[in-house]
């Protein structure tokens, strides 16, 4: 099964929450993609939405290969395996999150536009994603929800891995997933329309009353 797009994927995934509805979550978009997703989940469940901002650490000869991934607050998650396959040594990984720590503060400016990020001290929030391969940003995001304090962490994802959903229920109270196929080479392949989010896109999602 497939989605025409981030828009009919969210949709399809906020039928799948209707259970939280009445906890009044918090939904948390992981930009760029995650974010319209997440906006037709906060829609259907009449919640309040927000950008959750972590990077992703690649490896430097391999910009897509996840070594692990950022958060606000000073959070980091390493993923081990990829760590030994690779060899990266400390003094690369503090170097890429230098630079990717800069990219995440200018972000959090620009898709906030100076509104400060919503308080989810106490509330069950709901972190959206357009799909999920490895697992570092969910881990991440999934990390900084709880550094911020939030009470239950529920992430939602139109698409990942089997593998990569049961590693991600150690760490969220709960994972909302509608496929898990077993042959999965990039959240792409399972989207008609897979074009790449803009930052205009991501602004207009936030944009209180848009």
């Amino acid at each position: 099964m497939s989605f025409r797009d981030r828009r009919e994927a969210g949709r399809r995934l906020a039928a799948a929450l209707g259970e939280w509805r009445d906890q009044s979550p918090v939904v948390l978009g992981l930009p760029r993609g995650g974010v319209p997703v997440a906006v037709e989940v906060a829609r259907e469940l009449d919640a309040p939405i927000d950008v959750i901002l972590v990077r992703k650490l690649g490896v430097p000869f391999q910009p897509e290969l996840a070594m692990g991934a950022i958060g606000e607050d000073g959070v980091r998650v390493l993923n081990a395996e990829v760590l030994d396959s690779v060899g990266a040594d400390p003094a690369t990984i503090d170097e890429v999150e230098v630079h990717e720590r800069n990219e995440l503060s200018a972000r959090a400016e620009r898709y906030r536009a100076g509104r400060p990020r919503l308080d989810v001290s106490g509330r069950t929030v709901i972190i959206v994603d357009d799909g999920v391969a490895t697992g570092s940003t969910a881990r991440a995001a999934i990390a900084v929800a709880r550094a911020h304090g939030a009470a239950r962490v529920v992430l939602a994802t139109p698409v990942a891995p089997p593998r990569t959903c049961r590693e991600l229920a150690l760490d969220a109270d709960d994972v909302v997933c509608l496929e898990q196929p077993e042959r999965f080479m990039a959240v792409g392949q399972f989207y008609e329309d897979f074009s790449q989010t803009t930052d205009a896109e991501v602004i207009a999602c936030l944009t209180p009353g848009s």
